[in-house]
């Protein structure tokens, strides 16, 4: 079991630290902030106060590229995580259900899928990307 909650916490604070830098922050803050409030309510604030500081630092992370600090932060969450779903093993259905509703929003598996279609006649040409596409014509 213990794998298995180091797994959930990994991909909780992975998708928590992605999606700090996202519209859909303050609904992330709140559902983490309310996992909190219900078992640990007396640490809900402070964990509300590190999460808005996290994003700073999330934010400020990746407008100088720092890959380091990134890294750091999402490890913060991850260990912070994991001791509360050691702690309180109720937690565990909880923080899936809110990953599951915010996994369209941090590229998880419940995002939609991407058809492309395209045709091309005489001198046309076509490109298509599912992801970054940089095309150099001489």
């Amino acid at each position: 079991m213990d794998s298995e909650l180091t797994s959930l916490a990994q991909s909780a604070g992975t998708t928590l630290v992605t999606l700090m830098a996202t519209d859909v922050w303050q609904r992330t803050r709140q559902g983490i902030t309310h996992l909190w409030q219900r078992l640990h309510p007396e640490r809900a604030e402070l964990v509300a106060a590190q999460l808005d500081a996290s994003r700073e630092e999330v934010l400020a992370a990746l407008a100088t590229d720092d890959r380091e600090s990134l890294d750091e932060v999402r490890a913060q969450w991850q260990g912070q995580l994991r001791r509360l779903l050691i702690a309180e093993p109720v937690a565990v259905e909880e923080l899936r259900k809110l990953l599951d509703e915010l996994a369209p929003a941090s590229g998880g598996v419940a995002a939609p899928p991407v058809t492309q279609r395209a045709t091309a006649s005489g001198q046309a040409r076509v490109y298509q990307a599912g992801r970054d596409q940089h095309i150099t014509e001489r």
